[in-house]
């Protein structure tokens, strides 16, 4: 759905959502009942959800959960909601919402067709592509150096079925290992258990610009897919859904998204001071100027 569409509907649910009580959302409800906000997140994905040395969440994902928290808040007159941050992985995001244990997702989930049937999405947040971080001393510089290797990637990640799929239509023999998160894929490659580390390629950015040596690797953008990435809500519940997604919409119009992306991708961040130097993508500025909630990926080509 492009921006014409989007935001008018968007503003019909508005509309909609302002005549009736809070409570006819069961998110807004529970939120209500209990003064409590939870909010699931990821421990290691640099920049967007990652915990600091203090230790708390932070992020890109988490500052823009923030935005949707000040809108709940808003919204029920709890100026002193308590916000609950709750851990969560690649392999459990999906039912922690479904089951109603946290009320967002803050992170790196792609929105695709498939996980629509379980839990809804925001606005998109992100678009990402998948690519492949490899040591540098191993020479892989395409697919094909891949062949017979042993290939890691994340457990409930879009990446596993398209590594799973690349692996069958190539025919490259790949031994494919799921790792519980992240962070231990990352480890598998740089404890050499593993050639290859497949991944989202913002994420693979932030991984080697806090290694301990990012000149020993080499990120291969090879374009297997387009992610586009957004919070996870409960299914339905619209009034939730817009109430999040105005919040989003308002960041993208007033400017502020453009300052937290620069912040998180293009400045030195926690815990190493590290700059990621990841430039705002084609796609991601499209994104920007025309706001859509669309799990199609060729709606962000």
């Amino acid at each position: 759905m492009r921006i014409t569409a989007f935001v008018a509907a968007l503003a019909v649910a508005s509309t909609l959502a302002a005549r009736a009580d809070a409570q006819e959302s069961p998110t807004l409800r529970k939120i209500k009942e209990t003064g409590i906000i939870t909010i699931g997140f990821s421990e290691g994905t640099i920049p967007f959800s990652y915990i600091d040395r203090k230790p708390q969440p932070i992020g890109y994902s988490i500052d823009i959960c923030s935005r949707i928290v000040d809108a709940v808040k808003a919204r029920l007159g709890l100026p002193y909601l308590q916000v609950k941050y709750t851990p969560v992985t690649s392999a459990n995001r999906l039912s922690v919402i479904a089951n109603d244990i946290v009320d967002l997702a803050c992170g790196t989930s792609t929105n695709n067709v498939e996980r629509q049937k379980t839990v809804a999405f925001t606005v998109t947040t992100f678009v990402a592509s998948a690519g492949v971080v490899v040591k540098q001393r191993n020479d892989i510089r395409d697919v094909s150096g891949l062949a017979g290797r042993t290939v890691v990637t994340t457990a409930g990640s879009t990446s596993l079925a398209s590594l799973v799929a690349l692996n069958r239509s190539r025919g490259l023999g790949l031994s494919i290992v799921a790792a519980r998160d992240h962070v231990a894929s990352f480890s598998m490659l740089e404890a050499d258990r593993a050639a290859a580390f497949v991944m989202d390629d913002v994420l693979l950015h932030g991984f080697v610009a806090n290694a301990d040596e990012p000149s020993d690797y080499r990120i291969l953008h090879l374009g297997l897919s387009v992610e586009p990435y957004g919070i996870i809500l409960r299914k339905k519940d619209p009034e939730f859904k817009t109430l999040a997604d105005e919040a989003i919409v308002r960041m993208f119009k007033s400017g502020e998204i453009t300052q937290l992306y620069h912040k998180w991708f293009q400045s030195p961040i926690p815990p190493n001071n590290v700059n990621l130097g990841f430039p705002m993508s084609a796609a991601f500025k499209k994104l920007i100027a025309e706001p859509t909630d669309s799990p199609e990926p060729n709606d962000y080509r």
